[in-house]
């Protein structure tokens, strides 16, 4: 493809064809939104290419801003300021100022001459700062342009005073070995490898008074950050999409881009990889980088003294030789995930930490929501926002996504597990350890023994076989249930910042591994009985029933992580938030199905800091109606004033011919569709809904997918349509399908569904496609691209509100009914969160079907509350411009021919011609 520039408003926008003219808009909104330091919310349907003209919008403002500083400090350069009294060495009170009478003072009521000196002296210690900082450019240049010549001979260099390093360590390691071996043994002797279980002497920040050395070495890789763009999507698969689309952009050359994943990503450590959980991962990694740096001070200070404690590992791709060297090679040419993780394997540098020291030169950096979002993730990428750019795609769940990031849930199950692994940790180890790794650990269990008393249970017996004499769920705010908890004169903060330093729950997950959590000291057996009969009911896996084979163990199912971990999730979660969080105990009849669980009520307040340091913001999605939602619970409530936000909503580029959405009000039998949950499991409502999709079945092609508010109501429907006969009737035109509830079968049905419909599609015959019976926010109701012949009509049966007895639905709309203004003649807050939440569900099913130019499909809606104003205004706008409301279900059905009956005759030929014959 050509690269086209196109001049839109006096700006040159470089494009790899010629585009849309909603994409011209688009780029020229977005540039403006960003020129002003704006929020933008961008709406533009799925196969607009929304993708492209983000990038082409962005990075040609980010060009032109980068272009404007440079002549803005050429100019400055060039000019040059005269230095400070003429070159000579006398005092500034020299000045010609000085002539005038002494009590002459400015209105700030100081005299001129100081007033200029001040001046004269930040213009010359601002010339200084920018040719220091066209230095640091020139040299990054030079280096970036310099690799590209020499990265074989640089590597080759490395990987020869790399062997030789190694060879040296191990002559060392082998001669400690032997030295080590000739000591006298410990008073008690532990097992080969148990002495890396044992807690180090803990201290805590006031006591040490100084950071942590890692983070030291690290800022001496640290660099002063350009001005970038941050470009965030849900997943690695979309991450992966949008660096594809910079890759054959004009930019995709001259863009100095990096792309940041998790430590399970990016990890190409096998030892840690296999390890196969996230938080264990992230453990051992940081375990591994403050071995090395342990071990750097011990031979600082002790030379090759002998010790009795084996050297601690360190991690083989983490030296800052090599990672200088991947920074670099990154920044020369864009790369993907997959791509970067190829890089560090061949450099043999570690993708993670390689990727992060990149930050500050890049000029975009594509990363995950969760990275984004959350603030301590975000600090520990080394992510600086400040008068940055800040893009958010896909974002139709940005709120949701907020919530979950910064809600946690612990069982009761986890909380009686990790109570006996910890103590048997403690019995076991209790002469090694210090007196505060006791105090704390005490602690820990402590706060788990009283978690496991409010929900009713008792930790000294087995929580799969408690049953709780009360029932139900009750709310708390955080104050509230530490009280009733009685764990209020215990500071959590301390014992949180105990657990992430001492990372106790690592110690204890490698002690569970090794030992099973079964060994109880002679002297405690009678006090801890009953715990050995409850770890072998949780270790499925014991030693006298037969196992399978390592690897088929290892991909049947990873191993859990620490149910420790979990608690220190819960813990950070009780810290973070206080008037804005609610404590939710389940109680679900026995303790193992109990659980405590942290709700985050106002995202805006994690939300509030990115919004506060970025310079501009983009908010992007398919889908993003209800608009009104990011305004009120988002952006109002982070402080962001209304005129700072802007909101663009854009049509489709397909014909407005190519969809029909429908509301229909009454089915063939004159049966008012109103599928409310009092009414949809009617026999007759359930027979109404099958007669409307047989008549479907019978002049739509290809693929139908119908979308059930439920997996319970979809089963309830399709066994009565079994009995009825109805399945039957369907099926003699569309083979049927069900979304299964397994996410690991999914793929296979999706095969299975495409197949059938390039099958029968080309073949011909009474069956002309398939019948896909989906559920909104299921697998299939997001995601999921079903273009052309895999969607031509998609049919959504009732409103798929949520659960309105849900507890933790009432504790929201209660809070914002009380946070949120109320409008008078507008639904409360708390109701309008309701609609809100069941029509972003019905936009992101309905928008499975259209996927690009030139696709069509029909929208079918079933149930008369569609037609109500204030729910059609929800819809997307592409959608709720072209939509017809049918009361009776003749007219709707003679508009659904029409246009496949007619308007596309020549398409439908061409793929099944005994469909066409059924439509004359």
């Amino acid at each position: 493809m050509a690269d086209k520039t196109q001049e839109i408003g006096g700006i040159h926008f470089p494009f790899p064809f010629t585009p849309y003219s909603i994409q011209k808009d688009f780029m020229a909104e977005l540039y403006q939104v960003l020129e002003a330091g704006k929020i933008g919310i961008f709406e533009s349907p799925t196969g607009t290419g929304k993708s492209l003209s983000l990038i082409c919008g962005a990075l040609t403002w980010l060009r032109d801003f980068e272009q404007k500083k440079h002549q803005e400090e050429a100019g400055l350069l060039e000019t040059g300021i005269a230095p400070l009294n003429d070159g000579k060495d006398q005092p500034p009170f020299i000045s010609s100022s000085c002539q005038e009478p002494p009590d002459t003072l400015r209105s700030t009521g100081e005299p001129d001459w100081i007033t200029q000196f001040v001046q004269k002296k930040e213009e010359r210690d601002l010339v200084d700062r920018l040719k220091k900082e066209q230095i640091r450019r020139k040299k990054r240049e030079e280096r970036l342009l310099q690799l590209r010549h020499n990265t074989q001979l640089k590597y080759a260099a490395k990987r020869e005073r790399l062997e030789e390093e190694e060879t040296k360590r191990l002559i060392r390691l082998s001669k400690d070995i032997l030295a080590t071996g000739t000591e006298a043994e410990p008073p008690e002797q532990l097992a080969s490898g148990e002495e890396e279980l044992v807690l180090s002497e803990y201290e805590s920040d006031e006591e040490k008074g100084t950071a942590n050395r890692l983070e030291e070495d690290e800022d001496d890789l640290e660099e002063e950050h350009v001005t970038k763009i941050y470009y965030c999507s849900r997943t690695h698969s979309q991450l992966a999409q949008f660096v594809s689309e910079v890759q054959k952009s004009p930019f995709g050359k001259d863009t100095r881009l990096v792309s940041l994943g998790s430590r399970q990503t990016l990890c190409i450590n096998k030892d840690v990889k296999n390890l196969a959980s996230v938080q264990l991962i992230n453990d051992r990694c940081v375990e591994l980088q403050r071995g090395r740096h342990e071990n750097k001070s011990r031979a600082e200070e002790e030379g090759l003294k002998k010790r009795r404690k084996e050297p601690q590992a360190a991690c083989p791709f983490y030296h800052h030789t090599q990672l200088q060297l991947l920074r670099d090679e990154v920044l020369l040419e864009v790369k993907d995930i997959e791509q970067l993780v190829t890089l560090g394997k061949e450099a043999g540098a570690c993708p993670y930490y390689g990727s992060r020291f990149a930050i500050p030169a890049a000029q975009v950096v594509v990363l995950p929501y969760q990275m984004l979002l959350h603030t301590a993730t975000r600090q520990a990428a080394g992510i600086r926002l400040q008068g940055q750019v800040v893009i958010i795609d896909e974002a139709h769940n940005l709120i949701d996504t907020i919530t979950g990031i910064h809600s946690t849930e612990v069982s009761g199950a986890q909380l009686c597990q990790a109570h006996s692994q910890l103590l048997q940790y403690m019995e076991r180890y209790r002469k090694r350890l210090k007196a505060k790794n006791l105090m704390y650990i005490k602690q820990i269990l402590y706060l788990m023994e009283k978690f496991v008393t409010v929900l009713g249970g008792n930790i000294e017996q087995n929580p799969n076989t408690q049953s709780l004499s009360q029932t139900g769920t009750e709310l708390k705010t955080i104050n509230d249930f530490l009280f009733q908890s009685q764990i209020d004169n215990i500071n959590l903060f301390k014992v949180r910042r105990y657990c992430e330093k001492s990372m106790v729950s690592r110690k204890l997950f490698g002690f569970t591994e090794r030992w099973g959590a079964v060994l109880v000291p002679t002297a405690e057996q009678r006090r801890l009985a009953g715990f050995h009969h409850f770890l072998q009911n949780l270790q499925p896996m014991a030693i006298e029933a037969p196992v399978a084979p390592v690897e088929e163990r290892e991909a049947m199912a990873p191993r859990p992580a620490s149910p420790l971990m979990h608690i220190e999730g819960f813990l950070a979660a009780l810290t973070t938030a206080n008037q804005d969080g609610r404590v939710i105990l389940s109680r679900q009849g026995s303790l193992s199905q109990s659980s405590l669980k942290f709700l985050l009520l106002n995202p805006a307040v994690p939300f509030a800091e990115v919004v506060k340091e970025c310079r501009a913001m983009v908010i992007a999605g398919g889908t993003m109606q209800p608009v009104s939602e990011f305004r009120e619970q988002l952006l109002a409530c982070a402080g962001v004033a209304a005129e700072r936000v802007v909101e663009f909503s854009y049509g489709h580029v397909i014909p407005p011919d190519n969809i029909l959405p429908l509301v229909i009000c009454t089915g063939p039998s004159n049966q008012q569709l109103e599928f409310t949950y009092l009414k949809r499991e009617l026999p007759h409502m359930m027979d109404e809904t099958g007669r409307i999709l047989c008549n479907l079945c019978n002049v739509v092609p290809g693929g139908v997918i119908c979308f059930f508010p439920s997996y319970e109501y979809q089963r309830q429907v399709h066994g009565h349509w079994d009995k009825s006969g109805l399945l039957a009737r369907l099926a003699v035109r569309k083979k049927i399908f069900q979304e299964p509830k397994r996410a690991s079968q999914v793929d296979q049905v999706l095969t299975e569904y495409s197949t059938c419909i390039q099958c029968h599609v080309q073949a011909g015959g009474t069956v002309t496609g398939a019948l896909l019976l989906s559920v909104v926010g299921g697998k299939m109701s997001e995601g999921i691209n079903f273009s052309d012949n895999l969607c031509r009509c998609v049919v959504m049966v009732g409103m798929p509100y949520p659960n309105i007895k849900s507890p933790v639905l009432q504790e929201k709309m209660a809070y914002l009914d009380q946070t949120l203004p109320w409008t008078p003649g507008q639904p409360a807050p708390g109701k309008a969160l309701v609609e809100n939440l069941c029509m972003k569900a019905v936009s992101q099913s309905i928008g499975r079907a259209i996927r690009h130019q030139k696709d069509f499909a029909s929208i079918v809606l079933l149930d008369q509350r569609y037609a109500r104003p204030p729910i059609l205004a929800k819809l997307p706008t592409w959608i709720r411009d072209r939509v017809e409301v049918k009361a009776t279900f003749g007219p709707a059905f003679a508009a659904l021919r029409k246009p496949v009956g007619e308007l596309h005759v020549r398409e439908l030929y061409s793929v099944c011609p005994l469909c066409l014959a059924s439509f004359t």
